[in-house]
């Protein structure tokens, strides 16, 4: 992606966040997880917390969980119907509400998946090859690129425009698949007639919250604080974490990742600045900085492990939230694809 289209993708976000409180009526959004793991405190603060926002201003929320595109670059779906139940158990007690999003799993809407087809006639192979995220996630799980792996944009598209969604929440690694999203919509609409919206993609304001070991927060590297974890295991693991041997405390992304991992998790959880946070510990040290932390994640959790803890003692309704999801999306894209059918002259 260029710097002029980056920095056109920008201001267009930066205008349609400005006008949420004002217009949420006019946004229906896209959004969502694979469920190759538990959720953790990255997917809360990277995620999460701005749908539950979005959904309670009234913007019209959608949440995708990506059941089959979990093997687009893993061999195994072992452990995912755990995985997909405890996802949903983590939304409801982060605040997602059911009767204002919908929430549902991907391998249960066929309608969607059926769009793949006259999608991919749209885009050519240099088109799929080029994009920077399917090169990324493939180097990053050593895995060859199936055909899977090649066509998943084109699946995101499939995602995003069965329910018509105009926004997208996105990294900006992730901007050019809302752009291969965008002119596939556009090039439907030319070719057959205007069915479908082209989506924007919403930047996050969110700070990435880092792993324990400084990288990015990820199931894959086990450096991740689970939403759903006891406080005996978030303990333990936060004792864990690689510091270094320097009494004083204070923040260095680049020469000191552990320990400004570990101030920028408590900042977030506590609201107490990094700053302050190394000011009041000064040079007590990495124990004494564990100690906070531990504190302050715990005490975020804690209502969150509670909501959670009351949600799990009826997996039925759990199951009914994931069932009622599937069965209103499904409505949805049937009647998208009747649409696209339509355009196209295959009615019969």
């Amino acid at each position: 992606m260029s710097l002029e289209s980056f920095e056109a993708s920008v201001e267009r976000s930066n205008a349609i966040k400005a006008d949420f409180a004002l217009h949420p009526q006019n946004y229906r959004m896209l959004t969502g997880d694979r469920p190759t793991g538990r959720l953790h405190l990255g997917h809360y603060f990277g995620s999460i917390k701005n749908r539950v926002y979005l959904q309670d201003l009234g913007v019209q929320t959608n949440i995708l969980i990506a059941d089959y595109q979990v093997i687009t670059d893993r061999d195994t779906t072992e452990h995912i119907q755990d995985n997909v139940y405890n996802m949903v158990l983590d939304y409801l007690a982060a605040g997602v509400d059911p009767e204002k999003t919908t929430i549902y799993v991907h391998s249960q809407i066929p309608a969607c998946n059926q769009l793949m087809l006259p999608f991919l006639s749209l885009v050519s192979e240099a088109e799929l090859l080029r994009n920077p995220t399917v090169k990324a996630e493939q180097e990053a799980s050593g895995h060859e690129l199936t055909g899977l792996l090649l066509t998943y944009p084109v699946h995101q598209a499939c995602d995003i425009l069965f329910c018509k969604a105009n926004i997208v929440p996105v990294g900006k690694d992730q901007l050019p698949h809302i752009e291969l999203t965008r002119l596939i919509a556009r090039k439907f609409n030319n070719r057959y007639g205007k069915v479908f919206p082209e989506p924007e993609g919403i930047l996050s304001d969110a700070i990435e919250i880092p792993g324990l070991d400084g990288r990015k927060m990820s199931k894959s590297y086990g450096n991740s604080i689970m939403l759903g974890a006891s406080a005996e295991e978030t303990e333990k693991l936060i004792k864990k974490s690689q510091t270094d041997a320097e009494r004083k405390i204070y923040y260095d992304k680049e020469n000191r990742p552990g320990v400004s991992a570990l101030l920028t998790t408590a900042s977030l959880c506590s609201g107490v600045s990094v700053e302050d946070i190394a000011d009041e510990i000064g040079e007590a040290g990495s124990g004494a900085l564990k100690a906070y932390v531990i504190r302050a994640v715990n005490t975020f959790l804690e209502p969150h492990r509670q909501r959670r803890n009351e949600l799990s003692k009826d997996m039925d309704y759990i199951k009914d939230v994931i069932h009622d999801g599937n069965n209103r999306a499904r409505k949805v894209a049937d009647e998208t694809l009747n649409e696209v059918l339509e355009a196209m002259g295959m009615v019969y």
